[in-house]
């Protein structure tokens, strides 16, 4: 099999992929992130148009100018909008478009306007500027869903104690890959012939396909709560653990009350092991607003909500890393600490102590 034979081959896998995947992420078998999966399931469909010339030409043998169509341009330049309301919905599944939204229609709009008048004949300079609207359409929205997972990011360790799987790390790595890979397919369309790059830049994107079906088939509900404690954790700002400190909740008196009320619960109840263990969770348990727990922990210790839950984590694994007699292997250790992957135990005790488990381990054995 030449190069050329496996390149359309390659091609029939992502576009019969992103298909497949679009009809999964669309009927939502799980029934979880709803909204979310919906326009990523769009997004996805989306995608997979731009693969269909040539789908077309390895179906029929002759040439057709699929792409070329202005419907068909319309509906792939809103790719990257479409890409940034799955996003929206994940991090926020309590949004709802409002008349102020009706901004998301400009860049559309404009575009729409660049093909009609080069469908009337005005090719110059519309052509240019559609490219140049394709581009800042393709860049401001993935750039701001970006920051958008990256706020979420922070916001999350308000809240939850374990956010591996809710972190939403895969949709930031696709921005990633896909800003990199447009990167070198300009520069090899502007300094070289970009055909010799085909075979490279689909054998990538394939690969980033079937990584995308493995991360977003497996993401759960990121927030799996009734709706009014639900909208309480959506509620909680980002920075809460620096907006909270410059005002006031409750008084010095009941934050110190709370905080030793606090520190009692950890110490001998020990929630931090459940694995599970979020804001509302603990602040039922010192029967308290989840608002005032997170302005305590804030104020208090000078933490956000994962930090010192996580803290105490460590401080239980050490000792259990200490014990040269206990039975537990690492993985053992992670799970009887309260974290829910050796991934994030690991990350988190290095974080800590500057060490891995592992090296805690075998330096404290050494002793």
């Amino acid at each position: 099999m030449n190069t050329s034979e496996l390149n359309s081959f390659i091609v029939i896998l992502i576009y019969g992929s992103l298909v497949l995947l679009s009809l999964l992420k669309l009927t939502n078998p799980l029934q979880v992130n709803r909204k979310a999966n919906f326009w990523f399931g769009i997004f996805l469909f989306l995608w997979s148009t731009f693969w269909m010339d040539e789908v077309l030409f390895l179906i029929t043998g002759s040439a057709i100018e699929f792409h070329s169509l202005y419907i068909v341009r319309f509906v792939q330049f809103l790719t990257p909008i479409v890409f940034y309301f799955s996003v929206l919905f994940y991090t926020n599944p309590t949004f709802t478009f409002k008349i102020t939204d009706l901004k998301f229609l400009l860049l559309p709009a404009a575009f729409l306007i660049c093909l009609f008048l080069i469908q009337s004949g005005f090719t110059n300079p519309f052509e240019y500027l559609s490219v140049i609207l394709i581009l800042i359409q393709a860049l401001f929205y993935t750039g701001l869903s970006y920051i958008i997972i990256r706020k979420h990011q922070r916001k999350i360790q308000q809240f939850s104690s374990n956010t591996e799987g809710i972190n939403l790390n895969w949709l930031e790595y696709i921005i990633v890959v896909l800003f990199i890979v447009n990167i070198i397919y300009v520069i090899y369309n502007l300094f070289y012939d970009p055909k010799s790059l085909n075979f490279f830049i689909n054998t990538v994107f394939l690969l980033v396909i079937y990584w995308v079906a493995y991360y977003s088939l497996k993401q759960k509900e990121i927030y799996p709560l009734e709706e009014k404690q639900r909208q309480e954790l959506i509620s909680i700002d980002e920075d809460a653990d620096e907006e909270e400190v410059k005002r006031k909740l409750i008084s010095d008196e009941e934050l110190g009350k709370i905080k030793i009320q606090l520190e009692n619960i950890m110490e001998t109840g020990k929630p931090y092991l459940d694995s599970d263990l979020n804001l509302i969770k603990l602040a039922e348990t010192l029967e308290v607003s989840s608002h005032h727990l997170s302005y305590v922990i804030n104020t208090g210790f000078g933490k956000n909500f994962f930090q010192y839950v996580n803290g105490y984590r460590v401080e239980y694994a050490k000792v259990l890393l200490k014990d040269a007699d206990s039975k537990f292997s690492i993985l053992g250790i992670a799970y009887e600490s309260g974290f829910n992957s050796k991934t994030s135990f690991n990350t988190t005790f290095k974080k800590l102590t500057g060490q891995t488990p592992s090296e805690f381990k075998k330096i404290s054995s050494d002793l």
